[in-house]
């Protein structure tokens, strides 16, 4: 079979960037509600709340950074948006240090660092395709999925055993070191030359935007079954820590670990099963795969409640990490290909909106069912949820797409520089 060319010098910096500020970012994650519930004695209420507050940006900011992506440099945009995620570790060490922490400022700052995760998000695969060739979309996504995932298994790992052996301060002082490094990757990147649409007013951009995103018969599936899952997963996630703590009987090092096992599935996913699935199966069959393994993971976190044992989190997180990352690299090498360039911060930016948007209403509602109902109720409402998001890609064209499909017609642009 062919292979893609090796990915271009160009690259490198980008995923060396990815790697540090996806790292970044997995260590406050998982640290934050361990922090919340051992320093402030907070609830499944309060860990749901916390969990709103850090996704909330992608809701409210996802489209405006996306027109700042199709207008300005995507590696301003980028390098600006990690400086504020480390303006914000940095904050956070201080208050620790200060004694001066509270769930309110927690949350504040969790906000604002959120922030920088949203433009990042954004800008990083608005700029690959300027920066790789077509046939090297899936092989240069799978490596960025494939440093997210390793990301995903040590940043939990270490933001957990930093909190149990060293103290919080010490777990969010590397987050800022390591944020503080992908704003260096990023410097050297290059502004790569690429085509502006005239400016018009953006609600015109948007409109434009949303109609190309709703009106494909690929895309549209894509959206609504990743607004469904994401609001699953984080109604689970304002749930597990104080189920793991309370429940599992399992303390910092050990939640860190438990949730360590996503990012093994993770690996595993993006190394081993999305290059073989992608290469031996229909393109649409290696998308199902994602949203199908996603129904026994929630069934086994479900099965906790019956069976309070660690192992079975730890079961349910790497099945979360293996399969689901087969759709988000899939579905992202699909994304990058059918979508304009013109087009493509708008249109990522509405997906996010769509999709990480959701997640703050997830973590409301795992917030108000875990307050009247406990536990155990969030976790069988998410493996409800996940059930739904299946049933949906089952029933889109998307089971019939065997490979991508032709490259969209450019929009007719003037010539500009940006990154």
């Amino acid at each position: 079979m062919h292979r893609p060319p090796a990915l271009p010098a160009t690259f490198k910096p980008l995923a060396w960037a990815n790697l540090a500020a996806q790292s970044a970012e997995q260590i406050s994650l998982a640290a934050t509600p361990i922090v919340a519930v051992l320093l402030l004695n907070a609830g499944p209420g309060e860990t749901g709340l916390l969990a709103a507050a850090q996704t909330l940006p992608f809701l409210l900011l996802s489209i405006p950074i996306g027109l700042l992506a199709d207008r300005h440099s995507r590696k301003a945009l980028m390098g600006g948006s990690e400086a504020i995620r480390a303006m914000a570790f940095a904050a956070l060490c201080m208050a620790l240090a200060t004694g001066q922490l509270s769930l309110v400022l927690l949350a504040v700052l969790g906000f604002i660092g959120a922030i920088g995760t949203v433009g990042f998000s954004i800008a990083a695969p608005a700029a690959l395709p300027s920066l790789v060739a077509r046939d090297q979309l899936a092989a240069a996504n799978s490596r960025l999925e494939l440093a997210r995932s390793t990301a995903f298994m040590a940043g939990p790992a270490l933001g957990g055993a930093l909190v149990a052996w060293a103290g919080a301060p010490f777990a969010f002082a590397l987050a800022f070191a390591m944020s503080l490094a992908a704003c260096g990757l990023l410097w050297r990147l290059p502004e790569v030359p690429r085509a502006v649409a005239p400016k018009r007013h953006p609600w015109v951009e948007l409109r434009e935007g949303a109609h190309y995103a709703w009106r494909d018969s690929l895309l549209r599936p894509i959206i609504l079954a990743a607004v469904v899952w994401n609001t699953s997963w984080f109604v689970l996630q304002a749930a597990y820590v104080p189920h793991a703590i309370k429940q599992l009987g399992m303390n910092a090092a050990a939640v860190g670990t438990s949730l360590a096992l996503y990012g093994v599935g993770m690996v595993v996913g993006a190394f081993l099963l999305a290059p073989l699935l992608m290469r031996k199966l229909p393109l649409g069959r290696a998308i199902v795969i994602g949203p199908l393994v996603s129904v026994p993971a929630a069934l086994t976190m479900a099965a906790s409640t019956w069976w309070p044992h660690p192992a079975l989190a730890a079961l349910s997180f790497f099945l979360f990490g293996a399969g689901p990352i087969v759709w988000t690299i899939s579905t992202g090498t699909l994304r990058a290909a059918i979508i304009p360039d013109a087009l493509l911060g708008r249109v990522t930016a509405l997906l996010i909106t769509a999709t990480a948007g959701a997640r703050p209403i997830g973590a409301a509602l795992g917030a108000w069912v875990g307050s009247q109902w406990g536990t155990t109720a969030c976790l069988w409402l998410a493996a409800a949820g996940f059930g739904v998001q299946a049933s949906m890609v089952l029933a889109s064209a998307l089971p019939k797409l065997r490979e991508l499909p032709a490259q969209p017609t450019a929009l007719a642009v003037k010539p500009s520089v940006q990154g």
